[in-house]
This record gives structure tokens, C-alpha cells and sequence, in this order.
């Protein structure tokens, strides 16, 4: 049975006009749901439903496969390997095409994306596309004055790291929390970053990519992405959200006051 779903969602996946966009061609009548005139919020189901534009059918993509999982420790980001360690693909139900959106090493935890989308794949993990990531690492070292100093940039041997964000948390007596937050994804960058800083990292939890938070989801499991978040992600992959601008930050933005980000490090403090 195919996925309903608004009607301008539809033309949005279908590469019509943004969804912005698309209300307004509902809106302005040129749009025909079976033959009849289209009205704003109307469900379609895409494969089912005749939908025309401007006397033109419409057709769309296939829907693709968007799951998060909360990786664990201990737990390889790749297919197989060779010495037989458990891999993510352990750890999630069994889909053909199914691949994961830039790495994660081996000991660092929490959200890693996987989707059969690989073309998406590949352009989020773009520096070109700036797709923020959230980290919460557990250190001890001077916390407060390296966050101090990331602030500014920090140069590492592949170029200077500049975190969005950073903050410091003290949990206990030599212990800090250490929220940074990139738009890169270089190989062990914050593990990278937080040695440069004088830092001893006990403990790396990934508590956000892009508009996927980490929220409750327990460690080892995984779970498919929202409708709200996969249109945002498949924003950004596929270019929309250059095109529309602030409207799709500004959803990333509201999904980030919602809490998750919160509740997601404290999940991450808690297991």
C-alpha cells in the first residue's frame, strides 16, 4: 500500500516546487486530485491517486528507507569486517541498499543515519552542505577553558576546526560534559579536537544529526524517521533547503527547542 500524504508533499517529492510553493499552486487551482480540483491539506496516496499539474501528470520517486540507530559502543560502521566484530548492520532490520551516512568510530555512540537514498548519502556528508552534528562528550581536563578556546578555532593537522557551538558541563569533581556542535564530519574530529584541548575523553555520544535527535531511543536499537524529519533531511540532501532557506532551517530549529537535544544527552548520561 503506497505512504499517504498531504497533497503538497507529494509535489514536493514529486520535484514540482517546495513545499511552500506547492501550497500555492493548490491554492491557485492548478492542481487536480482524480480529476476533480485539489484542495489545501487534501491526502493522496502517490502511485494510487491521478495527480496533475497544469494539465500535466505528476509522478514520483520511490520512497526510500530512513532509519537512526542509537550505535553503541564496541560496534563497527561498515558491511562486515574481517576480524568479526559486530557491525551496525547487526543491529538494524535486514534492506536491501540499505548504507550509512558517514561513520561513526568504533567506540564513539549515539545517532547514525542509514538509508537506501545513496545519493544522499553522499551529499550529507558534504562539507558543502554544513550539516550540523551534536556531540556530548564525557572528559576530564579543563573543560571550561577549552571550550573557551574552541570557540576561537582550534588547528588540527587537516585544517582548523571551528565548533557552531560549545559548552561546558561539570558533573562531578575532575568530570566534564562537553557539548560541541560542527558541520563537518572529518575522521575523529571531536575525539581530534578534544586532544588538541589538553581534554581526556572517556566517553563520545553522537546526540544529534541535522533534525534527527537521539532522544529515548536505547542504545543498540533503532527506529524509522518521522515523516517531519525525513522531508527535512531529504531537504537537505537533495537541495531544497538552499532553495527555500530559512523556512527549513527554522523547522530544524523548532525540532531542537522541542527537547529532543536535551533528553538525548541526558539519555546519553544516564545509560
Amino acid at each position: 500500500m503506497a505512504e499517504a500524504m498531504r497533497i503538497h508533499r507529494a509535489l514536493a517529492r514529486a520535484g514540482v516546487a517546495s513545499r511552500r510553493k506547492a501550497e500555492e499552486l493548490v491554492a491557485a487551482g492548478r492542481v487536480r486530485v482524480n480529476g476533480a480540483v485539489a484542495i489545501t491539506g487534501q491526502t493522496v496516496e502517490p502511485g494510487r491517486d491521478e495527480i496533475i499539474v497544469d494539465g500535466k501528470e505528476i509522478s514520483l520517486p520511490p520512497l526510500q528507507t530512513w532509519v537512526v540507530l542509537n550505535k553503541p559502543s564496541g560496534v563497527m560502521t561498515t558491511a562486515s569486517d574481517p576480524q568479526g566484530r559486530r557491525t551496525v548492520f547487526d543491529l538494524v532490520p535486514p534492506k536491501l541498499g540499505l548504507t550509512y551516512v558517514g561513520r561513526l568510530d568504533y567506540m564513539t555512540e549515539g545517532v547514525l543515519l542509514l538509508t537506501t537514498d545513496g545519493e544522499a548519502a553522499h551529499k550529507l556528508t558534504h562539507p558543502s552542505h554544513e550539516i550540523e552534528r551534536t556531540y556530548v562528550a564525557t572528559v576530564r581536563g579543563n573543560a571550561a577553558e577549552a571550550a573557551r578556546i574552541a570557540r576561537g578555532g582550534v588547528e588540527l593537522d587537516d585544517g582548523v576546526v571551528k565548533p557552531v557551538a560549545v559548552a561546558a558541563h561539570k558533573l562531578t569533581r575532575g568530570l566534564w560534559e562537553l557539548e560541541i556542535t560542527i558541520v563537518e564530519g572529518r575522521t575523529r574530529e571531536v575525539r581530534r579536537l578534544c586532544e588538541a584541548l589538553g581534554l581526556e575523553t572517556e566517553r563520545l555520544v553522537r546526540t544529534q544529526f541535522g533534525p534527527v535527535k537521539l532522544g529515548m531511543l536505547p542504545s543498540g536499537k533503532s527506529r524509522a524517521l518521522s515523516v517531519k524529519e525525513r522531508d527535512l533531511i531529504e531537504a537537505f540532501a537533495h537541495g531544497a533547503a538552499k532553495r527555500e532557506g530559512k523556512p527549513v532551517r527554522k523547522e530544524i530549529e523548532k525540532l531542537k527547542r522541542d527537547g529532543g537535544a536535551r533528553r538525548g544527552a541526558t539519555n546519553a548520561k544516564r545509560r
